[in-house]
Order: C-alpha cells, then sequence, then structure tokens
C-alpha cells in the first residue's frame, strides 16, 4: 500500500451497486476526485457513502453537500433519506436550516447518532467555518470553483474526507487543472483518482441495471445511440459523456463567462411578463426555413438583464412569426426591440417600425454591427449583467461562435451547432443592444 492510500472502508452491499460505484465507496482516501458521464449513478452511490459516514460505530463528522443549485441540493438529499430508510436508520429531515445570520441556508438531515447531512447550493460562505467531511458536487459546474476549493478544504482539517465529483466544464476549469496537475504533475497533493466515461459505465452493466428498472430491453450500443442522438453538439456528446473536456483556445465566450452568469429557472411565460412590472427588451434574429427565428426577451431588474423567456421557430409561416413578434411588442413593459433587418428580415423590421414605432429599432447585419454587438455581449457577461437560462442549446449557441480573420485582415463571426448558425448567438445580442441604447437614452434625459 502507497504512502497516499488508505485502508478501504467497509464494502457497501453488492446487489445495489456497479464495480465502479464499489471502487468508489470502498476509497476511504482524504481526497478523492472523479470526472464521470452524466447518469451513471454516482450521486446516488455518493449519497449512500454520506449515509454510511454518520451512522458508522465511532462517526464523529458531520457531512456537507455543496451542489451547483438548490434543486440538486434537495435532490440529493432525498436520496440520502432513501439510503437511510433501506438501512433502517432513525432519522429526521429537518427540511431548509438557515445557517447563520446572512441567510445561508441548506436542506438538513439529522441522524441518531446526532450527526447530519447538510445539502447546499453553490454558496461557498455556506462551508466558511465549519467541520466534517466535505462532497463537492458537479464542481466544474460551480461559479467560482477556485473560492469553492479554498473555502471547502480546510473544513476537513479534522479528520475529514473531500470528495470531489464532476462532469467536464472546459479544458480551463480548475476541476481539469487539479486532473491534470494529478495524472501529469506528479500529483503533489495526492488525490485518489476516479474516472467514469459512459462506455466504462455501460461495460460495467449500467443499460442491464436500467433495464431491471424500467422495464426496457434496450441494448448498450442503442443506450449510447439514444444520448449521444440528445447531444446538440459534438462537443456536448464528448464533454459530458465521454470525459474529454472542451477546448476553450478558439472560443469567444467561455464555459467560466456562461457558468459565471447562468441562473437556473429564470425562464418565465407571457403571462408572467404582462404582469411584470419591470422594463422588458427584446431581440430578435429572423429566419424563415433553415435557420432559427429566435425572439429573446429580457428583464432588468437594477443594471442587469434577466433571461424571462425564447421563443424558436423553425421553417414556420412569417404570419406566425409576426404575430408572436407583435404580441410582445404590444405589452406596455417592453421598452425597446431590436429586430434583425438583414435580407429576410427586411420587410418584417420595417412593418413592426410602422406599428409600434419607437420601440423597434431594425437593425441591419454589417460585419461591423456584428463586431460590435458580439463584444458588447461579452462584455456584459464579463461584469455579470446578463443572467442567462440553464440552457445546453442556448449555452452551445454561445459557445459555437468562433472569430476569424480573413485574408484581407477584417474581422468577422462564424459559427454553428447542429441546429443552430449561433441564432440565439444573435438574437440574445440584439436584445442586450436594444437594453443599451435605450438605458442611454434614458441617462440622457436624466
Amino acid at each position: 500500500m502507497s504512502k497516499n492510500e488508505q485502508p478501504p472502508a467497509a464494502a457497501p452491499p453488492e446487489p445495489y451497486f456497479l464495480p465502479y460505484q464499489r471502487a468508489w465507496l470502498q476509497d476511504a482516501s482524504p481526497l478523492k476526485i472523479m470526472e464521470k458521464s452524466r447518469q451513471v449513478g454516482i450521486t446516488f452511490a455518493d449519497a449512500y457513502d454520506s449515509v454510511r459516514k454518520v451512522i458508522q460505530k465511532g462517526a464523529r463528522l458531520d457531512v456537507w453537500i455543496s451542489s451547483r443549485d438548490q434543486t440538486q441540493a434537495r435532490l440529493y438529499l432525498e436520496d440520502c433519506l432513501a439510503w437511510a430508510r433501506l438501512l433502517s436508520q432513525a432519522v429526521r429531515p429537518l427540511g431548509v436550516r438557515l445557517l447563520d445570520e446572512k441567510s445561508v441556508s441548506a436542506h438538513v438531515l439529522e441522524f441518531a447518532s446526532g450527526l447530519s447531512i447538510y445539502s447546499l447550493s453553490s454558496n461557498p460562505n455556506a462551508l466558511a467555518g465549519k467541520r466534517g467531511h466535505v462532497k463537492l458536487d458537479e464542481f466544474a459546474l460551480h461559479q467560482d470553483q477556485r473560492l469553492l476549493y479554498r473555502v471547502a478544504k480546510p473544513v476537513t482539517t479534522w479528520g475529514g474526507q473531500l470528495c470531489v465529483i464532476s462532469t467536464h466544464r472546459g479544458a480551463g476549469s480548475v476541476f481539469n487543472q487539479i486532473l491534470r496537475e494529478a495524472r501529469e504533475g506528479g500529483n503533489p497533493m495526492g488525490w485518489s483518482l476516479h474516472a467514469v466515461p459512459l462506455q466504462k459505465a455501460v461495460d460495467a452493466g449500467l443499460v442491464a441495471r436500467i433495464n431491471r428498472k424500467t422495464g426496457g430491453a434496450e441494448s448498450g450500443e442503442q443506450f449510447m445511440a439514444r444520448l449521444r442522438a440528445g447531444c446538440v453538439d459534438q462537443e456536448q456528446w464528448r464533454q459530458e459523456y465521454c470525459c474529454e473536456p472542451a477546448d476553450e483556445s478558439a472560443s469567444f465566450i467561455t464555459f467560466e463567462l456562461i457558468d459565471r452568469c447562468r441562473e437556473p429557472g429564470c425562464l418565465k411565460d407571457h403571462a408572467w411578463l404582462a404582469a411584470s412590472a419591470n422594463a422588458l427588451y427584446l431581440g430578435v434574429d429572423v429566419a424563415r426555413k433553415q435557420d432559427l427565428c429566435v425572439l429573446d426577451v429580457g428583464e432588468r431588474i437594477g443594471d442587469v438583464i434577466w433571461d424571462r423567456l425564447r421563443i424558436e421557430l423553425l421553417n414556420r409561416p412569417f404570419a406566425e412569426i409576426e404575430a408572436e413578434l407583435f404580441r410582445l411588442l404590444q405589452l406596455r413593459q417592453l421598452k425597446r426591440a431590436c429586430i434583425d433587418a438583414t435580407g429576410l428580415g427586411l420587410q418584417m423590421a420595417e412593418r413592426a417600425k410602422r406599428k409600434f414605432g419607437w420601440k423597434v429599432e431594425p437593425v441591419t447585419f454589417t460585419a461591423a454591427v456584428k463586431e460590435e454587438m458580439a463584444f458588447q455581449l461579452r462584455t456584459d457577461l464579463e461584469k455579470r449583467l446578463v443572467r442567462l437560462a440553464d440552457d445546453p442549446r442556448l449555452h452551445a449557441d454561445l459557445r459555437g461562435l468562433r472569430k476569424e480573420t480573413t485574408t484581407s485582415g477584417n474581422l468577422r463571426f462564424v459559427g454553428e451547432v447542429e441546429d443552430s448558425h449561433c441564432d440565439r448567438f444573435w438574437a440574445k445580442a440584439l436584445r442586450q443592444h436594444a437594453a443599451r441604447h435605450n438605458f442611454q437614452i434614458i441617462a440622457r434625459m436624466g
């Protein structure tokens, strides 16, 4: 046994776990990290580990789980509660509890041992000053990985274990930096490494386990093909299912910018917009057949624009597109709309301008205009003046844009993902342009 290895923990019950899950559970190393595919049952297995940590004889430390958002925090604790009941443990769900005067909250399970499992959202402050075992779930998707790790590591000083679990989110993430240093830099921190790409999980019996649970009869090949077909592009497939981090070198918008502005649950419906008291702004990237026509609505709260509604129309009649557009323009809260007036969009922009006047600004997409709006959107992301919907299709469009220099030395923007020519990017850039222009007018008037 090497100096970095620890004696194995008690073996988990065989019927419930596949080999890669057992390997994770039996690893008692002080620092362990896993790069994984989505949907391979690691969270389910890790919830068992959390319960085991607080119920075993001599246990003295609580367990703290940091999840990517409140929904995942709640779901993780539901898995813990299911394991506690299966293991016939006396447990009391305490719901959401405030942890300190800063209104940091956690979902809490309290056990007869007197110890608890705390499942938190991604706020690093929630772990400050705590003591116990720490699980950083979907670590690469946290908005500030470096700060979260700095706060989490001291929590384990008095004998706790630090577990990091995640899919990849770009080659430049702190998560990938830790993995590279462990694999290529001599592993000075002594991480115990685990990797579970989807193919490994399928080979270990994942599909057979799913079939028994669902009554299905998929083969491993059919299962893999179905998940691949559900990905918006090759980058998503390789990164989220094959444990291969995406190259960030050519990206105009990085994963870090997206994750810092990502806000789950921010999208609303038309009825919600009609009841809003805040200013709304609209960007429209017009298309008829080959590309998406995208209508993107944002709400201003303070100096931040929040994603509220995105309508996507593919191969729909102009009459239908115009009806959706006019329905939004009729909202009294909608203060300005920028509409792509290039090619097919010219007539629609002119008709909207005639009907709604000052609300509408037709925008002709020249190379200079595209450059200005693309950089303005990136600046808004850098300054966190945008809150983005947690939508893989939107993220793929933002990531799909590339800037190129032509042979004549001019800059141009190109990009394409499997269902879009970055149409969602340009609709959002138009929306931000509308909000910025309107804000400047108000500032001058004030």
